[in-house]
């Protein structure tokens, strides 16, 4: 009785053993996406090339690759956000084997001044200034200090604290909704906001027409 015990006791360690080396590990949701690369960040980044057709993307990235990926998929869900024009500097989100684009956002078109009516009366502008080198700016806004923005993952992170609040940092991220030459919208899970793009404030008496003197101006 005691050997069957034995015997029964090895089997049922080898099949839990068995059991422990066949099992499916568990992913986490969120660290699945649309790219097939998980929680690692995809964005390529580099500038349009002029081979860039119309379903079809030269990228010469920051790494010194040349890649030609293809857009279609992404121009039909309208995932091609500010245009393509050679010299742009862009950043993809690609598939997993690079080969096509799951989003491509032209930075050229997202940098600049985007304000809109003020929210709480309307009567002046407010907005982001968005620059060059992870900078961001606030226009016309005390409460918030607009500090640093990049893309992630084909979303625009924005970092900024709030007067009066606790002084820590924050971090927000928008979903890109549209990025035309003189509009940006983007949203979360709470809000959306649209900015047009800030016109330059005309200078005073610009337009302003002076009638010539005479010599009876200067009578006494």
């Amino acid at each position: 009785m005691k050997r069957i015990n034995v015997i029964m006791m090895v089997a049922v360690c080898v099949w839990m053993m068995a059991s422990c080396g066949n099992k499916t590990q568990q992913v986490a949701f969120e660290e699945i996406d649309s790219t097939g690369m998980g929680n690692v960040d995809p964005t390529i980044y580099g500038v349009c090339g002029e081979a860039t057709a119309m379903n079809t993307l030269q990228l010469l990235t920051d790494t010194g690759d040349t890649l030609n990926i293809d857009m279609a998929d992404a121009q039909e869900k309208e995932r091609v956000l500010g245009g393509l024009q050679v010299g742009d500097r862009l950043a993809v989100v690609p598939t997993a084997d690079k080969k096509a684009a799951v989003m491509v956002i032209n930075q050229t078109s997202l940098l600049g001044n985007w304000v809109m009516p003020n929210p709480i009366d309307g009567s002046d502008e407010v907005g982001i200034c968005i620059k060059e080198g992870g900078i961001a700016e606030g226009i016309e806004q005390s409460a918030i200090v607009y500090k640093t923005w990049r893309l992630v993952k084909g979303q625009l992170e924005i970092i900024m604290t709030h007067e009066g609040g606790s002084g820590e940092d924050e971090l927000y991220l928008y979903d890109i909704v549209k990025l035309g030459p003189d509009s940006l919208t983007f949203k979360d899970s709470e809000e959306t906001f649209e900015y047009s793009r800030q016109k330059p404030r005309e200078e005073y008496g610009k337009d302003v027409k002076l009638e010539e003197s005479s010599i009876t101006d200067f009578a006494m």
